[in-house]
């Protein structure tokens, strides 16, 4: 059960992570437009999603939003039950809430590359599609990968709070386990320990990640 907990633990991270990655390059293209519209959108976003507890935000989506959706719809006379997908709800729910945080991860990144390399691209002829792809993208991902590194490592700990909308995680699974046997130190420490190896090998990759992103960069 442990074992198909991790496995479930670490699709609902990539997914989430996934998610929060684009979340968080739309984020950052947001605040740092000219659009004050854009800019707007951008900042509630990040604001709403960091000042609502976690936890929360799962219970809304996967209990009061169907639920809602039912009770306008029975005002209307249609009588509809909505089945929301755990996992579904689970890995959205935290991919939009830690893409709240890659947002500011991004918005750093971009505003830490020199301007005169846009200039530069700019002068060759480069319209601002192409730079952003060529210039700025490849950069980004290099000034980025420590504040998305701990995003990551952030994230996976707060899979287990879907835990709490059944699906079976690694915490779910653990919980279960330990009230069958009545063992709840062993499980649970158990999980703690896995969840702990799973930060230790994040951190080793996000090193190696590191390393190669900075090849040929002259350190001072």
């Amino acid at each position: 059960m442990l074992w198909e907990g991790v496995q479930m633990t670490l699709l609902v991270g990539v997914c989430s992570m996934t998610l929060a990655l684009f979340m968080g390059l739309i984020g950052a293209w947001g605040k740092l437009s000219r659009s004050k519209l854009g800019q707007g959108l951008a900042d509630t976003y990040t604001t709403v999603i960091r000042g609502v507890p976690e936890l929360l935000l799962i219970l809304i989506v996967y209990y009061g939003t169907p639920t809602l959706i039912q009770g306008i719809m029975a005002r209307y006379g249609e009588d509809i039950i909505i089945d929301v997908n755990p996992f579904l709800a689970g890995f959205v729910t935290i991919g939009f809430i830690y893409g709240a945080f890659a947002t500011e991860v991004f918005r750093g990144a971009f505003l830490a590359i020199d301007k005169g390399q846009i200039e530069a691209a700019r002068a060759f002829g480069m319209n601002r599609t192409l730079a952003f792809r060529r210039i700025l993208l490849p950069q980004v991902w290099r000034f980025a990968l420590p504040g998305l590194g701990n995003v990551w490592m952030v994230l996976i700990k707060a899979t287990a709070l879907i835990s709490v909308i059944q699906l079976p995680e690694l915490l779910r699974n653990a919980d279960i386990a330990a009230r069958a046997v009545r063992l709840p130190f062993t499980f649970y420490f158990a999980a703690s320990l896995i969840y702990l190896g799973i930060t230790i090998v994040s951190m080793l990759a996000l090193q190696r990640a590191e390393a190669w992103a900075n090849r040929g960069i002259r350190r001072a």
